[in-house]
């Protein structure tokens, strides 16, 4: 099987002078979950190359196990600094796609035209895509063939209100996930704030926080082995 990552390329936090990018947990536990998977990985990101990793996700409060394995890990640390460009990528290619999240996405890929357009053919074709935390706002300008928001009456989740609130970025962020996926229709839910919560409706999966990560990975991996059903 193969998977095709997709990263933020943006750094800026705002106008707030502090740098953001993608969550480090939301990358690395995926990636190894597919790789015990056997799965082929590519790394994809809009502008390519190193893309920039939000630095509070590398503080020790905000580390794992699998950051750690990350870190350390040579092969894994060569495919991030080499990403392929979004551009360049076609969705045939690939059995499936997954977004980690971050702030990074916010700015980028929710108005990337490119990654909407990956998103829709991922799933007209029979596909599933998955994403966390912040990247199901990524899914705010993509639609059915029939025009109308894709996540409209679907299930989905994302990172909450509550917990940008509880880091201090509510008035950052170019929109807030919850409500934006609220906006469009979508059948929004949530648990506590931090606590692993994955949902899956169709062919679309999505997470709420970094906790989310690893079970939204494992969730898209079951949807794979099973054919997509």
């Amino acid at each position: 099987m193969k998977v095709l990552i997709v990263l933020t390329s943006h750094d800026e936090l705002g106008d707030t002078g502090r740098k953001t990018g993608f969550w480090l947990e939301e990358l690395a536990a995926p990636y190894y979950r597919f790789k015990e998977a056997g799965w082929e990985i590519t790394l994809a990101s809009p502008k390519g190359g190193q893309p920039p990793l939000d630095p509070k996700s590398n503080e020790p409060d905000s580390q794992t196990d699998d950051t750690r394995r990350f870190e350390a890990d040579a092969e894994a640390t060569r495919a991030l600094a080499d990403t392929v460009r979004l551009d360049s990528v076609e969705a045939r290619d690939f059995d499936t796609v997954f977004y980690p999240g971050g702030h990074g996405p916010l700015w980028d890929l929710a108005e990337d035209t490119v990654s909407a357009r990956l998103i829709e053919t991922t799933l007209r074709s029979g596909k599933p895509v998955a994403l966390v935390c912040h990247a199901p706002g990524v899914l705010r300008h993509t639609v059915n063939e029939d025009g109308t928001p894709l996540v409209s009456g679907k299930k989905v989740t994302g990172f909450t209100n509550s917990e940008e609130a509880g880091v201090q970025l509510t008035d950052i962020v170019p929109f807030l996930v919850e409500d934006e996926l609220t906006k469009l229709g979508g059948l929004y839910s949530k648990t506590g704030d931090w606590q692993p919560y994955v949902l899956r409706d169709g062919l679309l999966i999505t997470g709420q926080n970094p906790a989310s990560s690893a079970p939204a990975a494992d969730a898209l991996i079951e949807l794979v082995n099973k054919g997509g059903e």
